[in-house]
């Protein structure tokens, strides 16, 4: 006979193990017990041994194998069109088909949520689904609209996409495609809607990053013929494209991705004038980071005479070199009784010319992804939709700023959503209906949430900040402390520092920097610049700046990304001419805080049916799982603690089936017990009586 101990410290016995038969299992709510350490074995189990990378459970475990698998074809397709999900093997074409076939039978919209860590996969999942709606839904019309979907994802790749230490093709923006149908559950169209593009990295990669795609692309067909008056090169030439020192990603000819990316934008209906208009803009983007100052003194700069990256931009751009060179040095400044012009120092006008450089990317971001939407659209009338959200999983490096702030908030708002659709309503409803049920409490994030977008909250602050003349990251981080320390028990403030605070988010505590906030929530850009360009004589690059008259303020311009905002015209205020009201200028945390909203009111609105991406291991190894990572995934799942989820799930089947025995017990455990995966075995009278739920 085995003996089995008490944990020294819990005083418990080890977790119950299922039996052989059920080892390998393709739904986790079958388990005859569920904790996280058979949630872990069972996963492993399936990926190593049987080469399987889904699960179902009350989510699809997705785990990426770092492999072509030759699971997705149309063979595939059609084998799992039309059939009932519990049917087939688990797979995203099974949770594709439950979507569509809700869509068609509740006539309700759905929504396919895919979630994860960067290089867990979640891109790739959400191609497959829209692969898997273009195939089996035909199109309603003779455009070959499914072709049209499909096609936007090469575009918004090589634009939105970048290699990263985690991912080589890790997306640097968040994307809803609502995917739309007629009354016969045809394709008629979509529409696309983007948050908070990653600006940053169009002038700076940390070590062994990369730009965007789309940069080294050009660079790889700088020979062709009708390339050369981009005047471009080796991507190692350009100051916004070597500072990663990873110029090449193994596996990947650009110059063949270009190709890619000029066919779909031919299938999308883009011209060769606009698409030559693209890549004109991106070269003056290249060149405009070659662009160097010499200081004067400490307060002031200038560029050398007929300085040949500036003359390639402003020849490229369409534009005056020497009124380009003058406010590339100097900034108008203006009081209530008079306007003057300022010398700027050498670090100033660097830091302004990598904001110019920045706020032209995300312009001509913004110019793409109405286009492609202009050309998704259809004149037919939408009966439905299905939604598929691909957007940042929760994220916590050494250092973070204000961008990992606003992806855990994003993060914070989906965990609620999924909080409020697995266990709130679904509660609600047994209640409802008098099924006999144990009350789950679960974790509520919403004093979080609160924390951070309510009044006087984190995001509120900030802004109030950014509007004080003399606002500073530093007079930010003591507003806050003096706001919320000792009064909200999720916010601290590091023991060492006075310029960073620690937000206790529902997967882990994070501490962030508060160096940068105000500057990239402002988003600053000089408005003397941005008339330059809208003076230029190349009619495309004014087009980018259309919407500026409405929403820039005299010295800042637009947030990144792409919000479904109705933008306010600013009304001209007394005083001096062109000034425009304050209050209209909304900066980053603000746009990005309400179309958060309006995405989780859509969400709200459908059924949604999640996806959980899965990185097995750091150094993209094929079917190699690293039980450490498998652990930390686990316990910050982005959808909640799956474990927990899946007990609820059981518990669910088991009430609903009239069934009174006693589910397995989850029990709070270390993660030592799940690397060493010690499990008790049961006698067979303790597992006779278990009902096994599929």
């Amino acid at each position: 006979d085995l003996e089995y101990h008490l944990d020294p410290k819990t005083k418990e016995l080890p977790h119950l193990r299922n039996p052989d038969i059920l080892v390998g299992e393709n739904d986790l709510t079958a388990l005859s017990y569920l904790h996280e350490p058979a949630v872990l074995h069972n996963l492993r189990v399936r990926f190593i041994d049987s080469k399987l990378i889904y699960t179902y459970c009350i989510v699809l475990v997705a785990i990426n194998p770092y492999e072509q698998l030759p699971i997705y074809g149309e063979d595939i397709i059609n084998a799992y069109s039309g059939q009932n999900m519990g049917d087939m093997d688990p797979h995203i074409f099974a949770v594709a088909e439950e979507a569509y076939k809700q869509m068609a039978r509740d006539e309700r919209n759905q929504s396919i949520i895919v979630s994860g860590e960067s290089g867990a996969g979640k891109t790739v999942s959400a191609k497959y689904a829209m692969r898997y709606f273009a195939t089996v839904s035909g199109s309603a019309s003779e455009a070959n609209v499914e072709e049209k979907v499909l096609a936007s994802n090469p575009i918004m790749e090589s634009i939105g996409n970048a290699k990263t230490t985690r991912n080589d093709n890790s997306s640097r923006f968040g994307k809803y495609i609502e995917i739309g149908f007629d009354k016969r559950y045809r394709i008629i169209g979509a529409n696309m809607r983007t948050y908070l593009l990653e600006k940053s990295r169009v002038v700076f990669q940390a070590e062994e990053e990369r730009n965007y795609h789309i940069f080294y692309q050009l660079c790889a067909s700088a020979k062709l013929p009708e390339f050369k008056m981009l005047r471009l090169g080796n991507a190692d030439n350009f100051n916004y494209t070597k500072q990663g020192g990873s110029p090449v990603i193994e596996g990947v000819d650009d110059a063949k991705e270009m190709a890619h990316t000029r066919q779909a934008c031919t299938l999308l209906g883009i011209s060769e004038s606009h698409q030559m208009g693209i890549f004109r803009i991106l070269a003056g983007i290249l060149h405009l980071g070659n662009v160097g100052f010499t200081s004067r003194d400490a307060d002031s700069c200038t560029i050398p005479p007929k300085h040949e990256p500036l003359c390639i931009f402003c020849e490229l751009m369409g534009v005056d070199y020497e009124e380009m060179c003058h406010w590339l040095c100097h900034r108008k400044l203006a009081t209530a009784t008079e306007t003057y012009i300022k010398p700027i120092s050498k670090l100033q006008a660097t830091n302004a010319r990598d904001a110019l450089a920045k706020h032209i990317y995300a312009k001509l971001f913004n110019w793409i992804v109405d286009n492609v939407n202009q050309a998704l659209h259809s004149a037919v009338k939408q009966h439905s939709f299905i939604g598929v959200l691909d957007i940042y999983g929760f994220e916590t490096f050494e250092i973070n700023s204000f961008e990992q702030f606003c992806i855990n908030y994003a993060n914070e708002k989906l965990q609620q959503q999924f909080n409020m659709h697995v266990f709130k309503l679904e509660q609600e409803e047994y209640m409802k209906e008098q099924i006999p049920w144990t009350l789950i409490d679960f974790y509520d994030n919403q004093p979080c949430i609160n924390l951070i977008e309510s009044k006087l909250g984190i995001l509120d602050l900030l802004d109030e900040e950014c509007k004080m003349p003399k606002g500073t990251d530093d007079t930010w981080a003591q507003k806050l402390y003096n706001t919320h320390l000792n009064k909200c028990a999720l916010f601290e403030k590091p023991r060492l520092s006075n310029k960073a605070f620690i937000i206790q988010h529902f997967a882990d505590k994070v501490e962030y920097q508060c160096e940068g906030f105000l500057e990239k929530n402002k988003d600053t850009v000089f408005e003397e610049q941005i008339k330059v360009l809208k003076s230029s004589k190349f009619k495309m690059l004014p087009e980018l700046f259309q919407d500026d008259e409405k929403a820039i303020s005299p010295t800042s311009a637009t947030s990144s990304g792409r919000t479904p905002l109705t933008r306010t015209p600013a009304k001209p205020t007394k005083g001096r001419p062109g000034q425009m009201a304050k209050e209209h200028k909304k900066t980053v945390g603000h746009q990005f805080r309400n179309s958060l909203h309006l995405l989780m009111e859509t969400l709200n609105a459908t059924t949604p049916h999640y996806v959980r991406c899965i990185k097995p291991n750091d150094f993209k190894f094929p079917f190699t799982p690293a039980v450490w990572r498998f652990c930390l995934r686990l316990e910050h799942s982005s959808e909640g603690l799956l474990s927990f989820s899946l007990l609820h799930h059981q518990e669910v089947l088991s009430g609903r089936s009239g069934k009174q025995e006693e589910a397995a017990t989850l029990w709070p455990l270390s993660w030592t017990a799940l690397r060493t995966m010690t499990f008790y075995q049961p006698t067979r009278s303790s597992t006779t009586n278990r009902h096994l739920r599929r």
